[in-house]
């Protein structure tokens, strides 16, 4: 693994919610944490990883950073978002736990064999995919085969 010039880097991706306090919940229920510091009642920093955090954001807090109109992840896709986790086990954990909290499922399980991955949509629409990867077999995989479906 080669070390990026940008390491210290952190990413906050933005991510509109219709209840700050209900996707609080939803994805407590899936194990994300959250940081105190950039949390409110307009919006919430659920912790992904050490140096990358998704803010769930009210409407009117989403509208305050962004210029153009906010699309409905129930009818547009913008994005989809991808997590990894430790085992196949627990992927079906988180899947079967997020549709038990109210998401969708957005598709059946995906078996590539060196990847596992799951998908469902949160309570706003948001596509999402929950992915185990075996280590000793991801090193020679051509980038086409990252996890992208939702």
């Amino acid at each position: 693994m080669t070390t990026s010039a940008h390491a210290g880097r952190l990413l906050f991706v933005n991510l509109p919610v219709a209840d700050v306090e209900r996707s609080k919940a939803f994805f407590a229920r899936l194990g994300f944490g959250f940081d105190p510091m950039f949390t409110d009642g307009t919006a919430a920093c659920m912790r992904v990883g050490e140096q990358a955090s998704v803010m769930l954001l009210g409407h009117q807090t989403f509208a305050q950073f962004s210029k153009l109109p906010m699309a409905d992840p129930t009818t547009h896709a913008l994005a989809l978002y991808c997590f990894g986790v430790s085992s196949r086990e627990e992927v079906d954990t988180v899947a079967e736990t997020a549709l038990a909290a109210g998401g969708v499922e957005a598709d059946g399980p995906e078996d590539h064999g060196f990847m596992y991955a799951r998908s469902f949509f949160d309570l706003d629409g948001h596509g999402w995919q929950v992915m185990w990867m075996d280590p000793s077999k991801t090193s020679d995989r051509p980038a086409s085969t990252t996890p992208t479906s939702v």
